[in-house]
């Protein structure tokens, strides 16, 4: 299977931030397979902005060591790449005063029609100091739009705050705050597999889900960024954003179409559905040395850290689709191996026709983020053979890269489709501001307890599935984790 190829118009993209970490790893990468792809157009521009003293030369060298870094499999098409630095440029500015901002103007088409697109790709104090500036030297046309990173502030007060500064120099429609998790292939295909499907939605509620499981696990630690890590904690970092998006997108009503505030607006009623979380049912953890690797503290160079690296926490969507079913959510550093699954428990059935020795079966739908993206479905069956009715459980796997062939690989990147749905004026797979703000809503109250408690996360080993008490959290429930696997 060959994926459909949909050409975007010329369009002037500006990276703030253009020789930081997250351009030479994702944007710039993303934009060049987009260019393989025949996406972008040749005369499209991608003008690089930074603080440091480079020209375009210095730049395209910069992108090209990007590129075959994290370039993939496209990192190979030379006659390509020689197109695509062709199309890059690069200014030196100053995001709080005036250098570079007229050679920037400059290089911009004189085209009211030529979509205009600012990635701030910086951290988050930078972006109201950059939409006022883009504002006031008139750089922003009626088709210009911002690009904002997560964090989307440090709690609601500072969420609120930001949105407003956005607010007084774009409006909301030009402003797209990016989740690269709502990027990613199996993401899209979650809503394809309940909305598109008979199978699937008339099963999707209370009456036939036993529970709902997300796990984000990770097995790198917070070595390099541990100043910022210990301010903000697994529950800031991943659980407010990205874990809340997967859950949003897992429970939501179905959109009357898809479109962008269609779709935002059920995410929207999701977020103020939940319950507030009881603190016996959050468990927070900190991995501890494993005699080659750092503790948490050391990594984070903070010997009394309460900041937990791990989290678990069951919670409650009060609606008639979900009520009292619980969605068990968990994330953490340094764990037994890198994995995001989706685990969507259906309930036995009523009564079992095979007797007490057939066992209890569940059929469970597995959406799998990362790594090995695709889905499976458990389903029982009898077990082959002579000698009676003996029941087995078994996968039906559908794996993207076997499934939709090798092209697969080159067609998921999620900054690759978000990229181009910012240039396609596409919005649906982007936060709205009261979105972001009813996830701060719902997550400061947690925060607020458990630091007026002063509680102290629990330990666990590096390269394990957690602290005890999470197993303890789902155990005592009847139910339990799925593995931790690659």
């Amino acid at each position: 299977m060959v994926s459909r190829v949909i050409p975007v118009d010329p369009f002037d993209l500006v990276i703030f931030g253009g020789t930081g970490d997250l351009a030479r790893r994702k944007i710039i990468p993303a934009l060049f397979r987009r260019f393989c792809a025949g996406q972008m157009p040749d005369d499209s521009r991608i003008i690089a902005a930074a603080r440091s003293e480079m020209d375009d030369d210095g730049y395209r060298e910069f992108a090209r060591e990007a590129i075959a870094e994290f370039g993939k499999k496209s990192a190979d098409n030379k006659k390509a790449l020689k197109g695509f630095l062709k199309q890059l440029h690069y200014v030196p500015v100053d995001a709080k005063g005036e250098g570079g901002w007229e050679s920037l103007k400059s290089l911009l088409r004189d085209d009211e029609n030529v979509v205009r697109a600012f990635y701030f790709s910086v951290g988050p104090s930078l972006f109201a100091d950059l939409a006022k500036q883009v504002r006031s030297h008139e750089l922003s046309t009626r088709e210009s739009r911002i690009v904002v990173e997560k964090p989307f502030g440090h709690d609601l007060e500072s969420a609120r705050a930001l949105n407003e500064e956005l607010a007084q120099h774009f409006h909301e429609d030009q402003i797209y705050r990016i989740d690269h998790y709502l990027g990613k292939e199996t993401v899209q295909n979650l809503m394809a597999v309940r909305f598109g499907n008979m199978l699937f939605e008339p099963l999707w509620n209370a009456q036939y889900v036993d529970h709902i499981q997300i796990t984000v696990a990770e097995t790198v630690g917070v070595e390099g960024r541990g100043s910022y890590y210990d301010k903000s904690g697994a529950m800031r970092d991943m659980v407010q954003n990205h874990l809340m998006q997967l859950l949003c997108l897992i429970a939501m009503e179905p959109p009357a179409r898809f479109e962008a505030d269609a779709v935002r607006d059920e995410k929207l009623k999701v977020i103020r559905a939940l319950d507030p979380v009881d603190p016996d049912q959050i468990v927070r953890g900190q991995y501890t040395s494993d005699g080659e690797m750092a503790s948490y503290r050391e990594d984070a160079e903070n010997a009394t850290s309460k900041t937990e690296s791990f989290i678990a926490l069951k919670c409650y969507i009060s609606n008639w689709r979900w009520a009292n079913t619980p969605f068990y959510l968990r994330t953490g550093k340094r764990l037994a191996a890198r994995a995001s699954e989706i685990a969507v428990v259906f309930k036995e059935t009523p009564h079992s026709i095979f007797g007490i020795d057939s066992g209890r079966h569940r059929n469970v739908l597995s959406i799998r983020l990362q790594p090995n993206e695709g889905m499976t479905l458990g389903v029982t069956i009898k077990e082959p053979g002579p000698g009676g009715m003996r029941l087995v459980d078994v996968p039906l796997d559908m794996s993207f890269a076997e499934a939709l062939g090798p092209e697969a690989e080159e067609v998921t990147d999620a900054y690759e489709r978000l990229i181009m749905d910012v240039i396609r004026g596409n919005q649906t797979l982007f936060m709205r501001g009261d979105e972001v703000e009813a996830a701060w809503a719902w997550t400061d109250p947690l925060i607020e307890g458990w630091e007026r408690r002063g509680d102290s996360p629990k330990p666990y080993d590096a390269g394990s599935i957690g602290p005890d008490d999470a197993a303890f959290l789902i155990n005592r429930d009847g139910r339990r984790w799925r593995g931790i696997k690659a």
